[in-house]
């Protein structure tokens, strides 16, 4: 029995850029509820991308962000005996869900840095269109595209 639709809370925008944009992703770095932590990070990530690029940090994000969304991905269909690795086009909160998580987990595999210089760095790389985050969405792209025989199974 349906229960209805489920409500998305609206997130409040973060009080240093105003933006809703940038307490996602200080939610997303963010581990053990540690917000504080999280917002440091975030913050000094940003003003090291200012102090580097002479750039706004809020521009190079997005760019950053808008470089490493994948516009396609693969989705494991099961048809008879058989699974099939469908490509599907990514929708808007989970192109953003996905650039977050590889832009962190391109940070966070770097090692000997603060934080805040690793995620500096892979925003940087990611708005240079280069680094982890950005290759992890080359090698889905790829992947959509090596299996695009089965793309008639999209549902």
């Amino acid at each position: 029995m349906p229960r209805g639709k489920i409500q998305r809370r609206v997130l409040e925008p973060d009080p240093v850029y105003n933006s809703a944009v940038v307490s996602k992703l200080i939610n997303y770095v963010m581990e053990e509820g540690k917000k504080t932590i999280a917002r440091k990070i975030v913050y000094g990530a940003f003003e090291h991308v200012k102090k580097e690029t002479g750039k706004d940090p809020i521009e190079v994000f997005e760019l950053a962000l808008r470089n490493a969304s994948p516009q396609i991905e693969v989705k494991s269909k099961r048809v008879g005996g058989a699974t099939y690795q469908v490509p599907v086009e990514v929708k808007g909160e989970r192109k953003l869900a996905l650039a977050f998580r590889w832009i962190i987990t391109g940070a966070r595999s770097k090692k000997g840095k603060p934080m805040a210089i690793k995620l500096a760095g892979e925003l940087m790389e990611a708005a240079n269109d280069t680094g982890w985050a950005v290759k992890k969405k080359q090698d889905t792209h790829r992947m959509a595209e090596a299996n695009r025989a089965f793309a008639h199974f999209a549902w």
